[in-house]
């Protein structure tokens, strides 16, 4: 009985010791760094700054271009015909002021073929398309900045990629003989985030300019059916 005491004594010191080493390794142990999308950017260096400029310019020419096309490519499905109607009758001012109460580029394209009725045709829809080509203009304001973000994104990631790389390599060959994998975090870090930063921000663009193009040809086929419904009105013949 003495024996098995003494055994279950020395069991229960063994316990508690190595219960306190756990305790002390666990404080004293370095605490984990959450890996957040923030704790990230932070790592990526200055290089973000830059690629978060271009993320937020790309997004706002995104949302601000699809709102106006949205809107241009909406259009009153009575409108050709009251303007028709106006036209054949000969009602001219009627079909003026139904295009100037309209907010669309088909209404803005029409208004300026009626008003040079009575000139040759060729007059008529050479000053149709002209509008036209305002029109559409006014439609890809900010595409030639979405399609350089495309570009450049990727390019000013790449650089952080080089510049991290440097770093890199510049600690490894300051370190000596006390190298570790440790001193090339900062400089590993820095050429990930930014690499995967800059990817993020082109094709968020170059996605944002496709689409914005494709709709932008859909409304630009509808204002030339438009003009070609409004020219062959011209071309008929007075009853």
């Amino acid at each position: 009985m003495v024996l098995a005491s003494i055994v279950q004594f020395l069991a229960d010191i063994a316990v508690t010791q190595s219960a306190s080493v756990a305790d002390v390794a666990a404080q004293t142990a370095p605490a984990v760094e959450e890996l957040s999308l923030w704790n990230m950017a932070l790592k990526g260096g200055w290089i973000m700054i830059f690629l978060a400029l271009f993320s937020i310019a790309a997004v706002y020419i995104i949302v601000e271009r699809a709102f106006a096309i949205t809107k241009a490519a909406k259009e009153d499905v009575n409108f050709m015909n009251e303007v028709k109607n106006f036209v054949a009758q000969g009602k001219i001012e009627e079909a003026h002021i139904r295009c100037q109460s309209t907010d669309s580029p088909v209404a803005r394209m029409i208004d300026k073929g009626i008003s040079r009725i009575g000139k040759p045709l060729a007059d008529v829809r050479e000053a149709i398309e002209n509008v036209g080509k305002l029109e559409v203009a006014n439609l890809e304001k900010g595409l030639p900045m979405l399609a350089t973000i495309s570009s450049v994104g990727p390019m000013i990631g790449f650089l952080g990629t080089v510049l991290g790389m440097i770093t890199a390599f510049y600690d490894m060959a300051n370190a000596g003989g006390n190298f570790s994998i440790a001193m090339l975090s900062n400089g590993i870090y820095t050429a990930m985030v930014t690499t995967v930063a800059g990817l993020i921000v082109g094709v968020i663009a170059m996605l944002g300019y496709n689409i914005l193009v494709a709709e932008i040809g859909k409304v630009v086929n509808k204002l030339e059916l438009r003009t070609t419904e409004f020219m062959d009105l011209l071309n008929e013949p007075i009853a």
